[in-house]
């Protein structure tokens, strides 16, 4: 299959893959965590065939993207692409155009996409989230591991793909920005799974089993594997599960 790349807002370099009815008014929204290579072509595939408009956009600021990374809050680039995709936009591959006008938009997030998963809920627009490894709280990650050294790691290891400032950065330690829990209340459960390993040792466990028991969301949460990414919605074990969730 080709996956095919656009740009939306100018700005936002967005790689996406086109089910067989270019009719279909299903919609599936990538959210990758960070830092992390933008390599989505597998799981995109997989559930266009499914008959769905799969999107994967480079947050602003990271990757082929323009801006600043953190800018703003990640839901916010989200937003952009189910603004943008109603309009005519071109693949830059093959100079065709599309246009989406999407009934059933998903959102699938992991780890520091799953916090732009939850909140994008928050919009009437979305109509579910897969959350997977999701952060959901970035005080209870400073607790574990400052997030200092992860900023540290990003400007070493990955050069000029994440374009930020330390002022920015540093607003995630304080809690009210790009932060899930701080709209713990404002949740509907009902549009939401989170998938997250009991043994997973990027993002803990125990901060997101409690805020999926507060907000009472669908919550599978195995014994084992780790820190589990998109491709684990390509697992019979789980596609089943979610594809039922989305049905409902």
């Amino acid at each position: 299959m080709h996956i095919c790349r656009t740009r939306f807002k100018r700005q936002i370099l967005t790689e996406f893959a086109a089910p067989r009815r270019k009719n279909s008014q299903k919609v599936m929204i990538f959210c990758s965590g960070v830092p992390g290579s933008p390599d989505k072509e597998d799981v995109l595939e997989f559930w266009s065939k499914k008959g769905y408009w799969c999107f994967f956009p480079r947050y602003r600021g990271t990757w082929e993207s323009h801006g600043r990374f953190l800018d703003h809050s990640l839901e916010y680039d989200l937003f952009a692409v189910i603004d943008g995709m109603q309009k005519r936009f071109k693949d830059y591959w093959t100079g065709k155009s599309y246009q989406v006008l999407p009934k059933k938009i998903t959102v699938v997030g992991t780890s520091f996409g799953g916090a732009a998963a939850l909140l994008s809920t928050l919009d009437q627009r979305v109509g579910k989230a897969i959350c997977i490894s999701p952060v959901v709280d970035w005080v209870e990650e400073e607790k574990h591991e400052p997030l200092k050294d992860l900023y540290k790691l990003i400007r070493q290891a990955y050069g000029g793909v994440y374009r930020i400032n330390k002022k920015n950065w540093d607003r995630l330690a304080g809690g009210d920005f790009y932060n899930p829990v701080r709209h713990i209340d404002q949740y509907d459960p009902a549009k939401i799974m989170i998938i997250h390993a009991k043994d997973d040792d990027i993002v803990k466990y125990e901060p997101v089993a409690q805020f999926a028991k507060t907000i009472k969301c669908r919550f599978i949460s195995p014994n084992k594997g780790g820190h589990l990414s998109s491709s684990t919605l390509m697992n019979k074990k789980y596609t089943k599960r979610v594809e039922s969730f989305l049905k409902r």
